[in-house]
């Protein structure tokens, strides 16, 4: 897939011509001054819209220069995959002069439009974003805003400029068969809704697509709404359990409720791996303190952070398919047989 890089980015004249109103109309409307009638208004911000212009908030004659600021927008701060990505980031950005403000979405397509327009009128020198699903809106933002623009955590889509990240579909796939190899039959899945968890989907579709290749399927769902934390990986494996007690493996959406999983089974007396294995996905810190290493996948997230930081500094050079695919990392544990055993 060949990804275009971003064209120049919009005047007011472009929105002028799109909406067939003069620019100094235009620029009335768009800083909400003067005396223009609510028909002229709509169609103006329509246009701007459609078009994904953002006007500049940087006055005088430092217009046309962009700031040493580079936008990254997450969806979220509690979740603990993003400080690691964040780091990343920053270590990269550090002798630069660049410096990185955090925009979050709370998984929200809206609310993402919000923080890109905001950002994105203080005139970064780039842009650093989670996932490659977007608004009409944001993408149109996005594609005219002439900076280099880095979408990361996932390459399973279509990019605006470049991609750095995993395939969470690959992932999904790559667990599924180390579960099946290693013997068991009846598995079960635990993890979030997912409207706007769009990795998380994937993950779980290349999870499926692998387990009926194998001619099984999942045997039971057990799905929660909002944050991850231990307590709800302890309530969530245990009612999953109690409804299909002949489950002999778990996979989980993320560590986290994972983690909460493992302590759960632990504290009824499961004989780990034998009677049921778990798996994670992420690979964070937080399992290191468990009492059982559980297992998962490394989805990269430090070196994730690190190229697209690299790339928006000018530091490397895209590569001509503009797709920077990381491979995920099958990371044991002990809580899942050897292969075959």
């Amino acid at each position: 897939m060949t990804v275009p890089r971003p064209r120049r980015p919009l005047t007011l004249r472009d929105v002028s011509e799109a909406s067939g109103v003069s620019e100094m109309t235009v620029s009335r409307v768009l800083r909400n001054r003067g005396d223009v009638s609510a028909a002229t208004r709509e169609k103006v911000l329509t246009a701007a819209k459609t078009l994904g212009y953002v006007p500049n908030k940087i006055a005088g004659g430092l217009a046309s220069q962009r700031v040493n600021l580079v936008a990254v927008v997450i969806p979220s701060l509690s979740n603990l995959v993003f400080p690691d990505v964040l780091g990343g980031i920053s270590a990269e950005l550090d002798d630069t002069g660049l410096q990185p403000v955090i925009g979050v979405t709370h998984y929200s397509p809206a609310r993402e439009e919000m923080v890109l327009y905001d950002m994105l009128s203080w005139r970064p020198s780039g842009v650093i974003l989670a996932g490659v699903e977007h608004s009409k809106a944001s993408r149109a933002m996005l594609t005219n805003a002439g900076i280099p623009v880095v979408e990361i955590m996932d390459v399973d889509g279509e990019g605006i400029d470049t991609l750095v990240g995993i395939s969470h579909i690959r992932a999904g796939r790559e667990m599924a068969e180390r579960i099946v190899a290693a013997g068991y039959r009846r598995i079960g899945f635990v993890g979030t809704h997912m409207p706007e968890d769009h990795r998380a989907r994937k993950r779980l579709a290349g999870f499926e697509e692998a387990l009926a290749e194998a001619g099984l399927q999942l045997e039971a769902r057990e799905y929660y709404q909002g944050g991850s934390s231990l307590l709800k990986g302890r309530e969530l494996t245990e009612r999953i359990l109690a409804r299909a007690p002949d489950l002999d493996f778990l996979y989980y959406s993320n560590d986290m409720i994972g983690a909460g999983g493992l302590l759960h089974c632990l504290d009824k007396g499961y004989d780990i791996p034998n009677r049921v294995g778990l798996a994670g996905f992420n690979g964070v810190d937080l399992l290191d303190g468990l009492p059982v290493r559980l297992t998962t996948t490394d989805a990269r997230r430090v070196d994730i952070g690190r190229r697209a930081a690299r790339l928006v500094a000018g530091k490397d050079t895209p590569p001509e398919d503009r797709i920077v695919a990381l491979t995920p990392t099958f990371m044991p544990g002990e809580t899942i047989r050897e292969a075959g055993a």
